[in-house]
């Protein structure tokens, strides 16, 4: 029988901050600008030029530490971090070593937040994972690897990089999607960072380790490095846990080490041997001062946003929508906004919310457009909303109008008025129609009086029909019921 082995993991996300500027330097933050115009003797590390901190950082890291129940440091302090590598121009990184801005705190994993296979089958609900600590840094500039050559862009060299470091209670690669997902919609709400990982604006090393079911003590610590996307951490890690165990149960042993995913080729490589803190020979920085955080921490406060879990219960409770509708809106920052302002004070947060998340996204995906460029404004659809809900349109009208809405970005009721689809709902009226059709189907009618209720359905139809799809399909029922009774 084969041994079993249970997986340990712990996330360590870095994560560039949404400031103008660099840490330590003037230079600007911008995605795509051409390669090393963004740069100063501070961020190349020239002789003799100096750090001056970036407040804003700091102050969006405390931010990310309030959301996330952290333990906000009265004072912290900066390091230098010996790092020899061509990306780093100093030769050494100014960190954070063991004064950092936030302790503790914790990710909430939400179902949604899981993988949609996995949503089924979540081993602990609403689980927490704790966090260690979050750190400010700079960050390191980006290396191409071309087919013969090589080249560094010194522009991100520098950029405020705050790191998130989770305790290693991470069980299997479906929780640690969920925590990249949950973490991501955290920063996102505060306008903390983009964290698009596409463009290297939130990176994840793992850290895994693998021992056999039924025992304590924690097997060898293998790190995963440079991950950027949350998908490709859950296949990553996947790989790894099986290559670990299957190295163990064939009696092999396995060392402390760095590895690559490599997700062309589905699998992991080694890159080197894994470093200790010592390596690093971390010390003050004598150029920068500690940081008393008070005044800090109460411009962060002004910041703070609500919380997704605090959204998602709101929503359930003042729009009565589902627990899995409210999770769906939340999801997404401007998805949520577009909901709110169509559903103020409306009593009719559900049907909203249906059309939110069954028509209106279905029809902007096809388009490729976002819930920002929706043609349809909050109001409009509310409007729509109001229509069907009045009886002044059927279903079938309703999205009749809703395309034309989508197409032209003018109210329902215009519409409803140019096209002539005011739905039916005169009695009278409906009632002739009624009358002419059980004239024409006494087959149908003597079917329905011996017990066929299908028979009741297509004389609704011909009704239907009959009106060109104008007549209120509830009255229409109604009426031929209490004439063939």
């Amino acid at each position: 029988m084969s041994q079993d082995y249970i997986a340990t993991i712990g996330l360590e996300v870095h994560v560039q901050l949404k400031t103008r500027s660099k840490m330590f330097c003037a230079c600007p933050v911008e995605y795509g600008a051409t390669p090393n115009t963004h740069t100063c003797p501070t961020c190349l590390g020239l002789p003799g030029a100096l750090p001056v901190m970036n407040e804003e950082a700091l102050k969006l890291t405390i931010l990310t530490g309030l959301m996330l129940g952290c333990k906000i440091a009265e004072v912290c302090k900066f390091d230098r971090k010996s790092y020899y590598y061509p990306d780093m121009p100093k030769n050494y990184q100014i960190s954070q070593y063991d004064m950092p801005l936030c302790l503790g705190g914790g990710v909430p994993l939400h179902d949604l937040a899981y993988p949609k296979d996995a949503q089924k089958s979540i081993g602990t609900k609403d689980k927490v994972v704790r966090l260690t600590r979050i750190h400010l840094e700079e960050d390191v500039a980006k290396s191409f690897h071309l087919e013969n050559a090589s080249g560094i862009d010194f522009n991100r060299a520098g950029t405020p990089l705050m790191e998130i470091v989770s305790e290693a209670e991470i069980a299997n690669p479906e929780e640690a999607f969920a925590y990249l997902t949950s973490l991501k919609q955290h920063l996102e709400y505060a306008g903390v960072s983009d964290a698009d990982m596409e463009k290297g604006q939130m990176r994840c090393d793992v850290n895994v380790s693998v021992r056999p079911a039924g025992t304590e003590k924690w097997g060898t610590k293998i790190e995963l490095k440079n991950l950027n996307t949350i998908s490709g951490v859950r296949r990553a890690l996947a790989y790894e846990i099986d290559r670990q165990s299957e190295v163990l149960r064939g009696g092999g042993s396995l060392q402390q080490e760095t590895r690559r995913w490599d997700d062309d080729l589905g699998q992991t490589q080694l890159m080197r041997i894994k470093e200790s803190a010592h390596d690093y020979r971390y010390f003050p920085d004598p150029d920068l001062m500690p940081v008393k955080t008070e005044k800090l921490l109460v411009a962060a406060k002004e910041l703070l946003p609500e919380l997704p879990a605090e959204k998602r219960a709101r929503y359930e409770k003042d729009f009565g929508v589902s627990e899995y509708d409210a999770a769906v809106l939340a999801d997404n920052p401007d998805l949520g906004t577009y909901f709110e302002q169509a559903a103020a004070g409306s009593p009719r947060g559900k049907q909203i919310a249906n059309w939110i998340l069954n028509d209106l996204q279905s029809a902007l995906s096809a388009a490729g457009q976002a819930i920002t460029a929706c043609p349809v404004k909050p109001a409009q659809l509310d409007g729509l909303v109001e229509l069907l809900a009045g009886g002044q349109i059927n279903g079938k009208q309703a999205k009749e109008v809703f395309a034309e809405m989508l197409t032209t970005g003018r109210d329902a009721v215009v519409i409803v008025e140019e096209k002539g689809l005011k739905q039916e709902s005169d009695a009278g009226a409906i009632g002739a129609l009624c009358d002419e059709v059980i004239g024409a189907n006494p087959q149908s009618v003597e079917d329905f009086k011996a017990g066929k209720a299908a028979a009741l359905n297509f004389l609704k139809g011909q009704v239907m029909k009959l009106s060109r799809g104008k007549a209120n399909p509830v009255m229409v029922g109604d009426l031929l019921a209490q004439k063939l009774s």
